[in-house]
């Protein structure tokens, strides 16, 4: 079986990596596993080595009927044809006890839709999902980079927010270009995403969403020039002081924590206003 670069295939052929990627995951016999692009099935004989119950998604039609050749009738796998930003797994794990609601995700994902492919699996601020307790993922390192990216950092961005809201991540280790036939242009790394609540929840998720996507929007700006469009500047060198944030700082400062601070402070000035509007309506009632 060839790679098609169509599909953004490379098969990974490190006896090390594979076994970082397995070790990562930490799997237990009750474990079911969705794994994304299983490709020749290199991730998955571990995976089900290990003892997991496997659910493999892969798009290619051909390298679907290789994996048929390969396992056979394993009890422990099912494999699914199609696009995993398409399929409804629920409905399609419905009734397989075996396989119903994996609570882990393994994968060395095709890095040509890694956001879209991170999007199904967390969810956003404002929608976040809580289908898995653990996410490892083999990414492009400059991604990995960002996703486990610490305030003040050049690779902080939106992305380190959105996704630090969402979960705890961590880099596990870097994977050479050279670890994969036919190597890809950049080197890559295994990351583990845990998902959790985050420890203050945003009051309104879309505010939060809609302040780090302006935040970010343009990086060389100052914060308070990013978000005047939202906040008065008056009011917003007020917020930042309270919340010990530099008044000219940029967006890749300000921690996680200081956003959803932000954002919720200035829901309660939100609200605060509204009930005052209210109250002075009522008023002026005859």
């Amino acid at each position: 079986m060839r790679p098609r670069k169509r599909f953004a295939q490379h098969w990974l052929r490190s006896d090390r990596a594979l076994n970082e990627i397995v070790a990562a995951a930490d799997i237990q016999t009750s474990d079911r596993v969705l794994e994304i692009g299983p490709g020749r099935g290199a991730l998955t004989r571990r995976l089900l080595a290990a003892g997991a119950a496997v659910t493999a998604v892969e798009i290619d039609r051909d390298l679907c009927r290789y994996l048929c050749r390969t396992f056979g009738d394993a009890d422990t796998l099912l494999l699914l044809e199609g696009d995993v930003l398409r399929l409804d797994l629920a409905t399609l794990l419905t009734g397989r006890d075996r396989f119903a609601a994996p609570n882990k995700v393994v994968a060395n994902i095709p890095y040509n839709i890694t956001g879209p492919i991170l999007e199904t699996l967390l969810g956003t601020i404002a929608a976040p999902t809580d289908a898995y307790e653990r996410i490892v993922l083999l990414v492009q390192k400059e991604i990995g980079d960002r996703l486990c990216a610490r305030p003040g950092s050049k690779t902080y961005g939106a992305l380190s927010v959105r996704v630090q809201y969402l979960a705890d991540c961590e880099i596990v280790a870097p994977v050479p270009a050279r670890a994969f036939s036919p190597p890809p242009k950049v080197d890559s790394a295994i990351v583990r995403l845990m998902p959790r609540p985050f420890a203050i929840a945003a009051v309104n998720p879309k505010q939060l969403a809609t302040l780090v996507a302006l935040g970010f929007a343009s990086r060389r700006k100052m914060l308070r020039n990013n978000l005047k469009a939202c906040i008065g500047s008056d009011r917003l060198m007020q917020l930042l002081k309270e919340l010990a944030i530099h008044p000219q700082a940029r967006a890749e400062a300000v921690s996680v924590r200081q956003w959803v601070e932000l954002s919720n402070a200035l829901d309660r000035e939100q609200e605060l206003h509204r009930a005052s509007a209210g109250t002075s309506s009522l008023d002026r009632r005859p």
